[in-house]
């Protein structure tokens, strides 16, 4: 299967591993991701000029169409923009048939006739819960995760269209798969406070909070996450608010990609683990590792 991959604009910068990851497990699980010189998606100016926005969202669309492939983002806030934008240029010809003519010159026109999907879509709809279980040769085991999902990919929900916005179970599954153990807990489906950074950082940093010791009373070892706001806020704003000993104790975060990458046998470096402000490493010591053929013979 192919895709045209999106990895947005803060993934490059602020989370490169991110993508390094994703190229890496798609990769392996027959995940054909075409590169496209796309342009933002919009979302940094859909509450400032929101023509400006479906424009933006429009042309990206656009763009992978013509490359005649869907849309793999592996960032939620870009999954949710496109979406959006999907919905309304649905809705309103008029709006649709007016950004057709700005594309025209460029050689574009949207249709609405392609997939759009976020990175976890792709790995449960479209590979499969038992593909995946196929290629883990390292599962985990006893580590414990709280996963948590984040907002723009469920809400509003009959839009993105992406789990049951009240009680997701997708995200769980994808992390069990792997053999870890996905730890209920109250606040899973809480917003991290990252979409208040650098607006109102200590609101930002009392929802992060609340979260981080939800997560930990609840039994969790470790976060996983696959939004590119909700790594930064738990890897970047936790170091922070560590070294100002808001918290006493890190709950690292670790992507989901690089989890299945290490359950797929793949190291942690390559998946860019070692690049996380927050050691999250040591959960390769809940893996099992097999014995080498060679030693496995010799106790038989």
């Amino acid at each position: 299967m192919r895709y045209s991959f999106f990895p947005g604009c803060k993934i490059p910068y602020f989370v490169p591993q991110y993508e390094i990851a994703t190229r890496v497990v798609c990769s392996s699980l027959n995940v054909q991701l075409m590169d496209v010189e796309f342009n933002c998606c919009g979302y940094p100016v859909r509450n400032l000029d929101f023509y400006s926005y479906l424009f933006s969202a429009a042309r990206n669309l656009a763009m992978a169409e013509k490359a005649g492939e869907g849309i793999l983002t592996p960032c939620k806030c870009c999954y949710g923009s496109f979406k959006r934008a999907e919905h309304i240029l649905m809705e309103r010809k008029d709006l649709k048939d007016r950004i057709n003519e700005q594309l025209a010159p460029s050689d574009l026109k949207y249709e609405g006739r392609l997939k759009i999907r976020h990175l976890l879509q792709v790995l449960y709809h479209d590979v499969g819960i038992d593909a995946i279980r196929k290629k883990i040769v390292k599962p985990f085991s006893g580590a414990e995760v709280a996963v948590h999902y984040g907002c723009h990919a469920l809400r509003p929900s009959k839009i993105t269209a992406f789990d049951d916005p009240y009680n997701p179970t997708m995200f769980d599954e994808l992390v069990e798969a792997t053999g870890a153990t996905s730890v209920k807990w109250p606040m899973r489906l809480d917003c991290c406070g990252n979409p208040l950074w650098q607006k109102n950082n200590p609101l930002s940093r009392l929802l992060a909070r609340k979260k981080i010791l939800d997560a930990r009373q609840s039994g969790a070892q470790y976060l996983c996450v696959a939004c590119t706001y909700c790594q930064i806020q738990f890897d970047h704003v936790q170091q922070l608010m560590l070294e100002e000993d808001e918290i006493q104790t890190p709950l690292p975060s670790i992507l989901y990609p690089q989890l299945l990458g290490l359950a797929m046998g793949f190291s942690a470096k390559r998946l860019g683990l070692d690049t996380h402000r927050l050691d999250a490493t040591g959960i390769v010591s809940c893996q099992n590792v097999p014995e080498p053929e060679s030693a496995a013979g010799k106790t038989a």
